[in-house]
């Protein structure tokens, strides 16, 4: 299901005005929301708005954010994390999110992102052996693409563990709280928790809704890999960007899987 930020700001009673560099004169701290490097989310708990601003936003939007919201600065640039489980490869190097499946049709799905910078995915940087071609992509608003398979490429229904496979045994919901891992091409299984759910955030390249946060740490290439429940196999979302990296720790967000399946008419395992 495709969301728009006007239907987002309306459930969060917020106006967002999406904005092409940061407002660094504006007023109205709603506007300034939109900033890129700005992530926010709406509390169900208490009905406040929480920000969390990266060190590119000015010190101007910062204050006029401070004057409406609680702000938390992460440290580092929000960024889609495309230098770039599995790496795959178009024009950059990113990870692959879930075997999925349309009857006897196979596809994998991961990042929008990191579909929107290629049609034709391969398993290796030399572009030798053919994955698939992209027949589905969305972002900024969403973040997830999806290939069909067309090489000959073993496909399972599993996460790469390295090492080692852990089975996909269907879809979780994610909840603030819940002990989850996420596997990447780049840094490999890293393992944390939830620290929220339906937030939002501003990239430079646009704004993305509806995603899980977390506390794990990632690093460009481990763009579309899965967040899973380790304890059950089952996964949560695929990973779209965040601050920090594995050295010094980092915050992560996840476009939730459930959406993607519904979007594109797939099911897993």
């Amino acid at each position: 299901m495709r969301r728009t930020l006007s239907a987002v700001a309306a459930a969060a009673a917020l106006a967002v005005t999406v904005l092409t560099g940061p407002p660094a004169h504006a007023a109205d701290p709603r506007a300034v929301l939109a900033t890129p490097g700005v992530a926010w989310i709406l509390d169900p708990a208490t009905g406040r708005t929480e920000v969390t601003v990266d060190s590119t936003v000015p010190a101007s939007a910062q204050a006029v954010l401070r004057s409406a919201y609680a702000v938390r600065h992460d440290p580092g640039r929000l960024r889609i994390l495309i230098a770039g489980g599995d790496g795959v490869y178009a024009t950059g190097r990113c990870s692959l999110g879930a075997n999925v499946h349309a009857g006897t049709t196979y596809y994998f799905v991961t990042s929008g992102h990191c579909t929107g910078t290629g049609t034709t995915f391969y398993a290796d940087a030399a572009h030798r052996t053919v994955l698939g071609t992209r027949t589905g992509t969305s972002f900024p608003v969403n973040d997830y693409g999806i290939v069909r398979y067309t090489g000959t490429v073993a496909h399972p229904s599993a996460v790469d563990t390295y090492p080692g496979l852990l089975p996909i045994k269907g879809v979780a919901l994610a909840y603030v709280g819940m002990t989850v891992c996420r596997s990447g091409v780049t840094t490999g299984v890293r393992c944390g928790i939830v620290t929220a759910l339906n937030a939002t955030v501003a990239y430079a390249e646009g704004v993305v809704t509806g995603l899980i946060r977390t506390n794990i740490c990632a690093e460009p290439g481990d763009s579309g890999g899965p967040l899973y429940d380790p304890a059950t196999g089952r996964i949560l979302g695929v990973l779209s960007g965040g601050t920090g990296d594995c050295t010094t720790g980092g915050t992560t967000y996840y476009q939730p899987i459930g959406e993607i399946l519904s979007a594109y008419g797939v099911t897993l395992p």
